[in-house]
């Protein structure tokens, strides 16, 4: 059998979840066809131009308005807005047969059978033999979409369910017809994971799938759970937020960004197709969703839901919250409970279940009856959704943005103590989960070698998760594996040669612990193996250094010890570049200030294309002091050509941090000069970034890697430059664009990218530019600005990031 490749993708339907998966595919490197119906009526503005319904600008404005409407919005749909070049639009009249050409035709037209039967129907009659054609479904039987279809269409048909938006979300549910192949489950299962990015689940053909079915559950036992307990909206919120790893839009402000109305939908399409489910009544509205409907009180789309946003009179923002009794709007008020006063010590999410549940306050209550509720039910749905307990996880994971799955949080809390939770609500669980009890084991998930292994139910045996041969996880292998830890960061051994310097500080922020982590990281990378990754799993790679230490330091004035730890950090950042084996750092997330820092000074990048990745200094009232303005500087030398005009090139980078540039994703970071073109490469896919980077190590070794030579020819500007900036940040101040303070920092930065005030352009070395940087950043820290800023970061509890 020849190896299936996906070169060209054909979407049919361009609306918000149309447009998004074709934005998808061209941001990892498809060419997209992506095609819409004609429009029977003309506009307003077309009439006046003359045009006809026959004019291919007319029929082709559904598709391009939605697809144009589809590239402005935030979050931005593509890596780079240059990708756009890649998708061409048509409309189902003119181009169908383009199809012909696609290897891959995604249906994602309207919720309603009959269109799309029509739509695939007439699809069948340009598609080539052998090619995949899938719809994007997210609820419709999968059984009924190909009937009337032909042999060939039926075996490469199945149901691809993309979550919105589909950049960001990561669940990609495959959901099989009767008569799909296994070898298109198989290679889609594998080109979600590896191409798109996703978390790939194989899910039943049941109503709502995998993640729906639950995630609704989850959300629809709370609106009725709200009322019954007396909570607020705000209180919901915060019990069901970041204190257990879930978004800080938590539950009501989730259902308002993605729209009462569309969740409604769900509810009730599960409602309706479900009647033996033991939860039936569960997914029943209770009334004052019904009232909110009514109303049109959708959420952000009509401008208010469970919360509502107001202009006060002297034109500063109000958030009100609605009150579920009376069902006004009243101003929203802050939550607080002793049970979560409790886990504020505790990094660990998981280490937070088990005194959660032990509240005796409300909270302690709701979190009861919150996971007792949530386990009995996903015990009950195997093997109705799925076969494979971890598919569930998966699912609410990747789909939801939970960081812990139910059967994870169950096993976080124990078992036993889950069974107890249930039982209090005159609930059980599911047989097989007090046979697995019975049977002597204690737990759904465990590790070994490195790997996680599920508690598999027909076999009754603990089973390894598939595909995870592709991935390193720190998580399983920081025990075993690690050669050294201290307070800040832990360096694992991934086999090969190759070592890993894991961040373990708060938010990976980087003070003396981390820096003293790395420096020892590469001590025993040179003496005892090939290699070196910097890299973590964390939510973020790093959001900076540690502003605490650098606010206490310059309010005591102690210039010595602060001259000391900045010239430590630069000379670990050096390290990384100028040591005997070769370094790697993978950021994902945010990679700010330090991070970034860090991330210039690699021998190579392996970025996850999630990467926002800045030197965002300027926002605290400082200059990059651990090596970013000096690298800055290099990089704007390393672009300077004879004839070129140098001083607009050096501008470039010295915007990209006076303006605090930060890339929305990895490629953007191409623009700003901190990621380099055929040398650092961007993984789509963050679960592989590790195991990338650590191969990216390991080939560097074997190609017989040799320590760089320091640099002594970087190319500076002197006056030349620095007078250009000077009249460009005097002008900025003059305009009122820019304030006093802003523009002594800018001046600061402009002094050491022009390499001081040199009477002509200057070769430099790189250590000349390290002590001017570093001179700069001292200067700046004693200002009463710069600790006021600083100050407002330690308030908020932020490490150095704009």
């Amino acid at each position: 059998m020849s190896k299936r490749r996906i070169e060209k993708v054909a979407v049919i339907g361009s609306g918000i979840m149309g447009s998004g998966i074709a934005c998808h595919f061209a941001n990892i490197g498809a060419e997209v066809l992506l095609l819409d119906i004609v429009p029977r009526e003309l506009t307003e503005k077309e009439k006046a131009k003359g045009l006809s319904l026959e004019d291919t600008v007319v029929r082709n404005r559904i598709v391009n308005d939605s697809l144009q409407s589809a590239i402005k919005s935030k979050p931005a749909p593509l890596y780079h807005k240059d990708f756009a070049s890649r998708i061409s639009t048509g409309n189902l009249e003119d181009d169908i047969a383009k199809v012909s050409e696609a290897d891959w035709i995604i249906e994602v037209v309207v919720e309603r059978l009959d269109i799309k039967k029509q739509v695939f129907e007439n699809l069948e009659k340009h598609r080539t033999p052998g090619t995949l054609i899938t719809s994007n479904t997210s609820g419709i039987p999968i059984q009924y979409m190909n009937e009337g279809r032909s042999e060939d269409f039926r075996k490469h048909f199945c149901g691809t369910h993309f979550f919105n938006p589909p950049r960001y979300l990561d669940l990609f549910e495959i959901i099989p017809g009767p008569d799909t192949d296994p070898e298109v489950l198989a290679f889609l299962n594998g080109y979600g994971e590896k191409f798109l990015g996703k978390t790939s689940v194989v899910a039943k053909d049941t109503p709502a799938f995998i993640g729906n079915r639950i995630g609704i559950f989850g959300i629809q036992s709370l609106f009725h759970q709200v009322k019954e307990m007396g909570l607020t909206v705000e209180e919901v919120d915060k019990l069901t937020g970041p204190v257990i790893g879930r978004p800080k839009s938590a539950t009501f402000r989730t259902v308002d960004v993605v729209g009462l109305d569309t969740l409604v939908h769900v509810a009730n399409g599960i409602y309706e197709n479900v009647p033996e489910d033991e939860e039936h009544e569960i997914f029943q509205l209770p009334e004052f969703i019904n009232t909110m409907m009514e109303n049109k009180w959708l959420g952000s789309k009509s401008g208010q839901g469970f919360y509502k946003k107001i202009k006060n009179d002297d034109g500063s923002s109000k958030i009100l919250a609605l009150d579920l009794d009376t069902m006004e709007y009243r101003d929203s008020k802050k939550a607080n409970f002793d049970t979560l006063q409790k886990t504020k010590s505790v990094d660990e999410v998981l280490d937070r279940f088990p005194i959660l549940i032990q509240g005796e306050d409300k909270a302690g209550e709701f979190y009861r009856k919150n996971f007792g509720a949530m386990f009995a039910y996903v015990s009950k749905r195997i093997p109705e959704i799925t076969d494979e307990l971890y598919k569930i996880d998966d699912a609410m994971k990747a789909g939801f943005g939970w960081q812990n799955g139910p059967f994870e949080i169950w096993d976080a809390v124990g078992v036993e103590k889950g069974i107890e939770l249930i039982e209090a609500l005159d609930k059980e669980p599911a047989a097989w989960v007090q046979e697995m009890l019975d049977n002597g084991i204690t737990s759904f998930y465990t590790v070994k070698d490195g790997a996680t292994y599920y508690y598999d139910i027909p076999s009754k045996e603990y089973k390894k998760i598939p595909g995870q041969d592709a991935f390193i996880i720190l998580d399983n292998i920081r025990e075993s594996k690690a050669v050294f830890q201290n307070s800040g960061v832990v360096v694992e051994d991934l086999g090969d040669g190759i070592l890993n310097c894991e961040f373990r500080s708060k938010m990976n922020s980087i003070g003396g612990d981390v820096l003293a982590g790395v420096n020892k990281a590469i001590d025993l990378a040179e003496k005892e193996y090939d290699g070196l990754v910097i890299g973590n799993q964390g939510k973020n790679f790093s959001v900076g250094a540690n502003v605490g230490m650098i606010f206490m330091m310059a309010v005591e004035q102690e210039y010595d010890e602060l001259n000391m730890a900045v010239k430590y950090f630069q000379d670990t950042c050096m390290r990384l570049r100028y040591s005997s084996i070769p370094t790697v750092v993978a950021p994902h997330g945010m990679s700010l200030g330090g991070g970034c820092e860090m991330t210039l000074h690699a021998d190579r990048v392996v970025a996850a294309a999630e990467s926002y990745i800045g030197l965002v200094e300027f926002g605290v009232g400082v200059i990059p002091g651990g090596g970013g303005s000096k690298e800055m500087a290099l990089r704007a030398s390393d672009t300077f050509q004879k004839n070129d005009v140098e001083l607009n090139r050096l501008r470039e980078y010295f915007l990209a941090i006076g303006m605090a540039k930060v890339s929305t994703s990895a490629y953007e970071a191409y623009d700003t000069g901190i990621l380099q073109k055929g040398k650092d490469i961007v993984v789509v896919n963050k679960d592989r970034q590790i195991a990338t980077a650590k191969a990216v190590a390991r080939m560097m070794a074997d190609q017989g890697y040799t320590k760089p030579v320091k640099r002594q020819d970087v190319k500076v500007l002197g006056k030349q430059a620095l007078g250009m900036f000077l009249v460009g940040t005097d002008s900025m101040e003059a305009g009122h664009y820019i304030s006093e303070h802003d523009k002594k920092i800018a001046n600061k930065l402009a002094w050491v990218m022009a390499g001081g005030d040199l009477s002509e352009p200057t070769e430099v070395s790189e250590q000349y530019l390290l002590d001017l940087e570093r001179e700069a950043f001292l200067s700046l820290c004693g200002e009463r600005k710069t600790l006021e800023r600083l100050q407002h970061m330690i308030q908020k509890n932020k490490p150095l990031r704009n």
